[in-house]
């Protein structure tokens, strides 16, 4: 049976492609990393499952299985193409090719709980470590999750999960609390990607709240300081 490294080294030599650094791509290598990621997501198939930078496709293939529809946006058409191609035959995948910052992701959740069986919106992603703050707070914002769950640098991720006064304590912090309980799932070595990054990941699951820790009477005005401090 092939392994994770030998089917990402296969098909980065099929298409003759090689990490895109201002993308912050970084290729998953490790089985055991993508089995904590899907299994921590509990994802099931009534759940639409959003993953960003879907890549590859490593993860993709793996939710796939288990949810009711994926939708994967990437950005870089060459991934896109890969994606495409790999994924023809799956009648649960749409694909778009798109700055997750700009897409209106609120329009693609309306559509699909309209048009579908679809109860609930699970994130799942590797995501992009120089966009990280800007796409988990657009999550947290702007859709109505149930879960976000995602590896990103293990530093960023420290500050995400502490709890409000730890020394781990960042501006993001508040915004992540008051919206979501944080627990980290799994810290990922740099060999467990090719090429492998400069820092050590880590796993990391949000899970959203139904109701706020704290009631805010001008939340605009909350998250405006806290952007302001990132």
């Amino acid at each position: 049976m092939e392994t994770l490294i030998e089917e990402t080294k296969f098909i980065m030599k099929k298409y003759n492609i090689r990490a895109n650094k201002s993308l912050g791509q970084n290729f998953l290598i490790s089985e055991q990393v993508v089995n904590e990621i899907v299994e921590s997501s509990k994802i099931d198939k009534e759940d639409l499952v959003i993953e960003i930078g879907p890549g590859l496709g490593t993860l993709t293939k793996y939710l796939l299985e288990k949810a009711g529809k994926v939708i994967g946006i990437e950005l870089d058409k060459k991934m896109v193409e890969i994606l495409q191609d790999r994924f023809k035959l799956y009648n649960n995948f749409e694909l778009y090719q798109q700055d997750v910052l700009k897409i209106d992701l609120k329009h693609l959740i309306k559509k699909e709980k309209e048009n579908t069986n679809i109860k609930k919106v699970k994130i799942v992603a590797n995501l992009p470590y120089y966009i990280t703050t800007p796409i988990i707070m657009k999550l947290l914002e702007e859709i109505d999750l149930e879960s976000i769950t995602v590896m990103i640098q293990k530093e960023v991720a420290d500050r995400l999960i502490a709890i409000p006064g730890e020394k781990e304590t960042g501006a993001i912090t508040y915004a992540v609390y008051y919206y979501a309980i944080a627990e980290a799932i799994l810290e990922v070595p740099k060999e467990s990607f090719i090429p492998e990054p400069e820092v050590t990941s880590k796993v990391i699951k949000l899970n959203i709240r139904k109701e706020p820790p704290i009631e805010v009477q001008d939340k605009e005005l909350m998250f405006k300081i806290i952007k302001s401090a990132f």
